[in-house]
């Protein structure tokens, strides 16, 4: 199986102030298309910000990553952009769907940014796929928070990214909407989606096939 994703000697700082915080510390790691790994650490960690990078939502300081056999810490803001919009789903925490837009629109979002076509029909199974088909007219307001994630998993799936990076997927959830969230990424996982978990939670974590456990801004051996 080929790499989906390659890390190589990634750093990154930030000043706070005048003081230089060093976050990421070579970090070096392979993701396999097709896997469903976690990346787990606590607070302070610096999971968030390999989360960051992973999903070109910030660049290092060093070090390669290549995604799909391209390597993104040298891209402009625009290719990354574009990379964001068509090769990585994104899956949040706080779900992300905008408040006065129905489900189907939520999903339609990121095709209209990256020019799809049919971005309704697309839209609209990939609503099916999650079991809401019933549901694409209803606003998040009227959704159960489960309805909602899964309206934020088909709004990932709809461009049919290379990954998906779902946040902290079962943070806002009960347990038992938080068990069935995580079985359904590894349906889709089954299915052959590339699934990235970053999680503080052990129990998430274990839904996966993979765990890699970063410590001080490195990971733990």
């Amino acid at each position: 199986m080929s790499q989906v994703v390659t890390l190589k000697n990634i750093w990154k700082s930030y000043l706070m102030g005048t003081v230089k915080l060093t976050v990421l510390k070579g970090v070096s790691l392979e993701i396999t298309r097709g896997e469903m790994v976690a990346i787990v650490g606590k607070s302070g960690s610096g999971k968030s910000t390999l989360m960051n990078i992973l999903g070109c939502l910030d660049v290092p300081d060093s070090g390669e990553y290549i995604l799909d056999g391209r390597d993104v810490a040298k891209l402009s803001d625009d290719q990354l952009a574009e990379v964001r919009n068509r090769k990585i789903g994104f899956v949040f925490q706080n779900f992300n769907l905008l408040p006065r837009m129905s489900a189907l629109e939520n999903v339609e979002v990121p095709l209209l940014y990256a020019g799809y076509h049919q971005a309704q029909e697309r839209a609209f199974h990939a609503l099916e796929k999650v079991g809401l088909a019933d549901r694409v007219k209803h606003e998040p307001g009227q959704l159960s928070g489960g309805q909602r994630q899964r309206v934020a998993i088909a709004r990932a799936l709809v461009t049919s990214p290379e990954m998906i990076l779902a946040d902290e997927p079962t943070g806002n959830l009960d347990t038992r909407t938080g068990i069935e969230v995580m079985e359904f990424f590894k349906m889709l996982n089954k299915e052959g989606a590339t699934i990235i978990v970053v999680t503080h939670d052990t129990e998430t974590a274990e839904y996966c096939s993979r765990i890699i456990k970063i410590e001080d801004g490195a990971v733990a051996l």
